[in-house]
């Protein structure tokens, strides 16, 4: 994989910020764009824009074909049995919402629990809170450990009264960048009678996702971190449980017919996709999936660990600073902070030197609570990020450090 001719894909990265190259290690908020990306969309909009699936005229019929590549592309990528069994969402927020509305208000019963870890994003939390509330689910936390990993003795702990229905979890925490065990997670939740779904927001960036190896009951991911558009994301489930779940919006396109009587439902996945869809993020998005399959899984998780270690080994060498989580499975998510400084100041000072990080809680505050800070500043990876622009931040993050001191 040659990073420089990766890099010449991404027009965004040519650019200055202040007089200095920028340096984007906030990938894990959100990717850039290729062109390839930009390209197709924009042709799209030029040439054969319509809206899908219900019209008669070649551009409608045209455009419906390149928006449903976009579905075999995912179960492709996922290796899903079926193209049936991928539903577009939002993002992975929409994709948590429905299924816990879906699946965790109509079909888990009332006194049910759901577990989730204490690395989650609020995504993760927030809508199992409100199933929770409005349907009398009981709601469980698989603690971690001080290395930032998922304690798997307290977690099947929380399994073994057989009262749990639904396992939900990362599958890669954005703020410590670990990887959990997703194939044993899926084991033990299946061997507890539970069904298990996964929030793969990071992993599918990274690593190669086998839904069917992995024994996923559900998965879901967003499309603007592996270098699509904003708008669209995927939710994998198996087709029983698209099924047997209730719709999650009502509309048009989700139906079978209407009367003033009742309605029936469209077959899966158009059961849970009301509206007219995200047409031009969903081309976008099978543009960006042909992208990363091109380059390849496998290169581009060599060069993510390369970059990881390299990252963890300059940046351990700062004096105050402290990097949060040291798992032994990790992706090229680093938080961190220095001593005597803020991480929305240490994020400010980067800045100035065209180095652009996250800083702030990254929408995991009981976890943040749990590290013992408010806060971190955040250096995340993607293809097209260096070993020379770790150095960068590393040589930054240095002067930062003695300006606070």
């Amino acid at each position: 994989m040659n990073v420089d001719d990766i890099r010449k894909d991404f027009p965004i990265l040519g650019q200055t910020i202040r007089g200095k190259p920028l340096v984007f290690l906030d990938s894990a908020a959100s990717a850039q764009k290729p062109r390839a990306v930009i390209d197709a969309m924009r042709n799209a909009m030029e040439t054969q824009y319509a809206n899908v699936h219900r019209g008669l005229h070649w551009m409608s019929e045209r455009t419906t074909e390149a928006y449903e590549a976009c579905r075999d592309a995912a179960a492709a990528l996922m290796n899903a049995e079926s193209r049936e069994e991928i539903v577009f969402t939002g993002n992975s927020t929409g994709a948590l919402n429905l299924v816990a509305h879906s699946y965790g208000r109509g079909v888990l019963k009332p006194g049910q629990a759901v577990v989730i870890s204490g690395m989650e994003h609020h995504s993760n939390i927030v809508p199992w809170q409100m199933a929770r509330d409005a349907h009398g689910i009981e709601l469980r936390v698989a603690p971690i450990t001080d290395s930032g990993e998922l304690d798997m003795t307290a977690f099947e702990a929380l399994l073994q009264d057989g009262k749990v229905g639904l396992v939900s979890m990362t599958h890669m925490s954005n703020v410590l960048g670990t990887y959990t065990p997703a194939a044993r997670i899926a084991a033990l939740a299946h061997q507890y009678g539970a069904k298990v779904l996964f929030d793969g927001s990071q992993a599918i960036v990274h690593r190669a996702i086998d839904v069917r190896a992995l024994d996923a009951d559900f998965y879901c991911w967003t499309g603007h971190k592996l270098y699509g558009p904003t708008g669209i994301g995927v939710l994998y489930a198996k087709r029983e449980m698209l099924e047997q779940m209730p719709p999650f919006l009502g509309g048009g396109d989700m139906i079978s017919s209407v009367s003033y009587e009742k309605s029936t439902w469209a077959r899966v996945p158009h059961k849970f996709e009301a509206g007219t869809p995200a047409i031009l993020e969903g081309i976008g998005l099978k543009a960006a999936i042909d992208y990363v399959q091109a380059i390849g899984f496998e290169a581009m998780a060599a060069h993510e660990a390369s970059l990881t270690e390299h990252a963890m080994a300059r940046l351990s060498q700062i004096e105050g600073i402290r990097i949060f989580g040291q798992a032994q499975d990790r992706g090229g998510v680093i938080s961190f902070a220095l001593d005597k400084a803020h991480s929305h100041d240490v994020a400010t000072l980067l800045d100035r030197q065209g180095i652009a990080v996250r800083a702030g809680h990254h929408c995991a505050e009981p976890l943040m609570r749990r590290l013992g800070v408010d806060s971190t500043a955040r250096a995340s990876f993607g293809v097209y990020t260096t070993h020379a622009e770790i150095d960068a931040l590393a040589d930054t993050l240095t002067r930062v450090r003695e300006f606070f001191a």
